[in-house]
């Protein structure tokens, strides 16, 4: 009695949507009271004769949460409960579960991606996917009963007979093809439940698809027989295809996830091995020819989908060939190749044998099946490097790239194949560029040099056993180089040389300092054959080329190899390791100096890159040519060097003309060169890059010469009345590329200087520079009585508070909004500065809308406003005004004593917008006048 009042009391509770009133103090959430009466329920295997249709009959609740709860009960008191007991209800179990898996089919939403050929095929919400766990865990329980219940109901059988009613898929009406794909999931639980229920399942079900797909079957002394020979002389219908594929992918998994006990499911004396056994060979010709049928148009893409699928699956059953012949798999590997080599018009066809070549790798990589493994090297693997080798123009280049790095990404031994035989290509086809100046081949190079790094390298440089490989071609790379000594100059040669040095910064990158080491000796020779590093005396040489340059001003390019030469070295530079030597490091430093200087951006940021990784504590004598952290910046700054340092002028390298001017001086104007001004602050700006981010002092020096460099009445004086419009506007690039220095200094750079290529990063670097050089551009700002000047200020500033993290911002947000709209105000002036004002922008939308600059916010909103309304028509991008609404809206929540007075001005502005060309624009417009119109 007791009891029956306790279940008859607990069941009002299971329905309920427990909400908590917002004010209350509630500390019990709800899952945490569903779960203690979930444990009630199961606590005594008593409660069974109520609890069981007490939870069946709220499955037939209109609320989702309640049928999630029932289920979720049902699971857990059914492995409580016993076999027995649960034998009790299994009638009542199985209708429930089938009207509940059918009334959610339309969450069964087949997906016909490349993407799903890995996982179920299908969407599930949450109600389904319960249904159908406690679907597969009753089965487990009761096997006999629950396999006899579902070969033997009418609806099931029903679908079953009415699938060849309909050919395609786009013939089946909506709510049967849900109910077909519930049933399908069904039948993929229960046969994948247990080995007894996929024989019992499997057998019913499946000679009943291979009659319906027009396979004979002949039944007789218990045996199954076929003729293995027979032409499919139909194409499969839809439904078809699709149980068979889930029945397949079903005793596939089932295998898959016995784990150890694989042996007891793959027996020849189990009824469904026998059937796969006697069937896959015309299960591979269908699944085929509803491939070689099919065309390019939507209509069939449901079908493309299955026969992919089905191929797939049967090449990926485990336990050798004993399941599915040689012969059979290797069949199957040929067909995917053969869509990858002809039949590439076909998209969808061409991405899903793509994928699915990758899933079959995957597997056979995963279950170490040497001779399957062998098959995929032969027909697969050496076919796609084949196929980029041969130079074949029927398939386009960038889709056999596709194909070579996804097929690659399939298992480490395929990887190093691939990767191999692209590097062969490279090497076959750069030989070509250097000696004929074949524009063919740099075509080709480009798209595989870009493959390689962007495909290949990311996924290579995880594991330790491509080290020797990214060596071998790196070092053959400069090999080749070494053997070439002219270079012809193609129309190409820009594109080629920018995705070379790419490929040897990340291959460098990914290698050890041991081989890191190799490479940079073999890069040092190379470059020591180049013209400006050929003489006995290099040194000296590049000391009389450097003085030579601020004497003369010239800044000739380069020979072809020479350019290539120093880029390639750059890139070495800037990927290696604080602890790998770098030879004859003077030298060096004089190289890099002369290359920046004359407009080779790579040099400054391979010079930026060698400081920051220098040793401070080194002595410098550690080998021949190397050199302590102050002489290598005496060195780069020009500054002579006392008695008390115990070392020599001639071991610094500092000589004439370059210790009394030096780069500061350069960046300062002093070799009267606009051009070399500019070059000059373009390399300072890496070079204390490379400082600032470990946290050397030394950059404390380079910010004043750029804060100098913005006063118009520096150390340079002031500009002439009388100065003709070029020097004015090479000054004016000049004070203009000073106060990008500040960008270059803060932002994140994917080219150098980041963890990829091993840059020595102090943490919180940013936050103690925005805190060092804030008030000395404030106070700049304030004293600064020229309009000139004040703008060049003002976009350094916004180029440090672009780069600061926003909380560092929000801590000073009262004193930095009246800035950061005065900055945004000047850069609206002018075209080319829409970028970074749409970055600063950003930053004052993160203001707005993060409650700890609401201070700041709310006593400047006026003035904020104010400037958004003139933004809200900025014509040189859609984002500015797209971005000024939004922070107009985030305005709208201020308090409106505050806003009020605004709000018919912003009405106004923000009609305007209403117009825009753009729909986002207009969105967000909207947005913002419904903000505005209820205040």
């Amino acid at each position: 009695m007791v009891l029956h009042l306790l279940i008859s009391d607990m069941h009002y509770f299971i329905s309920l949507h427990f909400q908590p009133k917002a004010e209350e103090d509630v500390q019990v959430k709800r899952d945490d009271l569903s779960r203690a009466l979930m444990l009630a329920f199961s606590s005594s295997p008593l409660f069974e004769p109520s609890v069981i249709p007490l939870l069946l009959e709220k499955l037939s609740s209109s609320l989702s949460s309640a049928k999630v709860d029932s289920l979720k009960y049902l699971s857990y008191c059914t492995s409580k409960y016993g076999a027995e007991r649960i034998a009790k209800h299994a009638g009542a179990i199985w209708s429930s579960l089938k009207d509940v898996i059918f009334t959610s089919g339309q969450s069964f939403v087949l997906s016909f991606t490349p993407e799903s050929l890995g996982g179920l095929g299908c969407q599930e919400n949450e109600i389904a996917a319960e249904a159908l766990a406690l679907l597969e865990k009753v089965v487990i329980q009761n096997n006999d009963l629950f396999s006899s219940m579902i070969v033997g109901d009418e609806e099931i059988n029903m679908v079953l007979n009415s699938i060849t009613g309909c050919q395609s898929y786009n013939e089946i009406p909506l709510q049967s093809t849900q109910k077909l794909y519930s049933v399908g999931r069904i039948l993929y639980v229960s046969v994948k439940a247990s080995v007894a229920s996929c024989s019992r399942i499997f057998q019913y079900f499946f000679s009943c698809l291979m009659e319906s797909m027009g396979l004979p079957v002949v039944n007789g002394s218990g045996t199954c027989s076929f003729n293995d020979d027979c032409i499919i002389s139909k194409r499969p219908n839809h439904g078809s295809l699709y149980l068979c594929v889930e029945l397949l992918g079903a005793c596939r998994d089932l295998v898959i996830s016995s784990g150890d006990l694989a042996s007891q499911c793959v027996s020849a004396n189990e009824t469904w091995c026998c059937l796969l056994q006697r069937f896959s060979t015309s299960l591979s010709k269908i699944f085929s020819s509803t491939l070689a049928t099919s065309t390019d148009k939507p209509a069939h893409d449901a079908d493309v989908y299955l026969g992919v699928k089905g191929l797939q699956i049967l090449a990926t059953f485990p336990g050798g060939y004993l399941l599915v012949s040689k012969s059979t798999c290797e069949s199957i590997l040929m067909t995917f190749v053969s869509i990858i080599t002809v039949d590439f018009n076909k998209t969808l066809l061409w991405k899903l044998s793509v994928k699915a070549l990758v899933q079959i790798g995957l597997f056979i990589h995963g279950s170490n099946e040497s001779e399957k493994s062998m098959s995929y090297m032969d027909i697969v693997v050496q076919k796609i490097v084949s196929m980029i080798s041969s130079d074949n123009h029927d398939i386009p280049f960038q889709l056999q790239l596709e194909a070579i790095s996804d097929i690659g990404t399939s298992g480490l031994q395929y990887m190093l194949k691939i990767v191999t035989g692209l590097q062969e290509v490279i090497r076959a086809n750069l030989a070509e560029v250097y000696v004929q100046g074949n524009v063919k081949s740099a075509k080709v190079i480009i798209h595989l040099l870009e493959c390689y790094s962007n495909e290949l390298l990311p996924w290579i440089q995880k594991y330790e056993v491509f080290e020797e490989v990214l060596l071998q071609f790196v070092v053959s790379i400069w090999n080749q180089i070494e053997n070439c000594m002219a270079f012809p100059d193609g129309i190409f040669e820009k594109e080629l040389l920018d995705a070379t040095m790419k490929v040897m910064k990340l291959a460098v990158a990914s290698c050890s300092v041991e081989s890191q080491n190799i490479i940079i000796d073999k890069a040092y020779t190379v470059l020591s054959s180049s013209t400006f590093l050929s003489t006995k005396d290099s040194l000296s040489s590049l000391q009389a080329q450097l003085e030579e340059l601020e004497d003369t001003q010239e800044t000739n390019k380069f020979s072809s190899r020479d350019e290539w030469i120093h880029s390639l070295f750059t890139s070495v530079i800037i990927a290696l390791h604080p602890q790998t030597r770098i030879p004859n490091i003077r030298t060096v430093l004089h190289f890099l100096m002369i290359v920046f200087l004359k407009g080779y951006v790579t040099a400054a940021q391979a010079l930026g890159s060698l400081v920051n990784k220098l040793d401070l504590k080194t002595s410098g004598t550690e080998y021949s040519g190397g050199c302590t952290f102050e002489e290598a910046m005496d060195i780069i700054f020009g500054k002579n060097l006392s008695s008390s340092d115990h070392v020599s002028a001639g071991r610094s390298g500092i000589t004439g003309y370059w210790s009394e001017t030096g780069l500061t001086n350069l960046c300062l104007g002093a070799a009267n060169s606009g051009l070399l001004e500019i070059h000059s602050i373009v390399g300072l700006a890496w070079i204390g890059k490379g400082l600032l981010m470990r946290g050397h002092e030394k950059v404390k020096d380079i910010t004043i010469v750029f804060l100098e460099c913005l006063q118009s009445n520096g150390r340079r004086g002031a500009l002439p009345l009388e100065e003709n419009n070029c020097n004015w506007d090479m000054r004016l690039s000049a004070m203009k590329c000073a106060a990008d220095a500040f960008q270059v200094l803060m932002s994140d750079s994917e080219l150098c200087l980041n963890r990829k290529f091993h840059a020595i990063i102090r943490p919180l670097y940013k936050q103690r520079f925005f805190s060092t050089i804030m008030p000395i551009l404030q106070s700049l700002i304030i004293q600064s009585d020229s309009l000139l000047s004040r703008s060049m200020l003002y976009r350094a500033f916004a180029n440090v508070v672009i780069g600061t993290p926003l909380i560092v911002i929000l801590n000073d947000a009262k004193k930095l909004i009246p800035m950061v709209l005065d900055s945004l105000k000047l850069l609206s002036k002018d075209v080319l500065d829409k970028d970074i004002m749409y970055s600063l922008l950003l930053v004052l939308s993160g203001i707005l809308t993060d409650k700890n600059g609401q201070e700041g916010v709310i006593e400047n909103a006026h003035i904020i406003i104010n400037y958004l309304i003139g933004f809200v028509t900025y014509p040189h991008t859609m984002l500015v005004r797209e971005t000024t609404i939004q922070c107009l809206v985030a305005m709208s929540e201020l308090p409106h004593t505050r806003i009020y007075p605004m709000r018919i001005q912003v009405l106004q502005a923000v009609s305007k917008a209403l117009d825009d060309p753009k729909r986002a624009v207009r969105q967000e417009a909207v947005r913002c006048r419904q903000a505005w119109s209820v205040i």
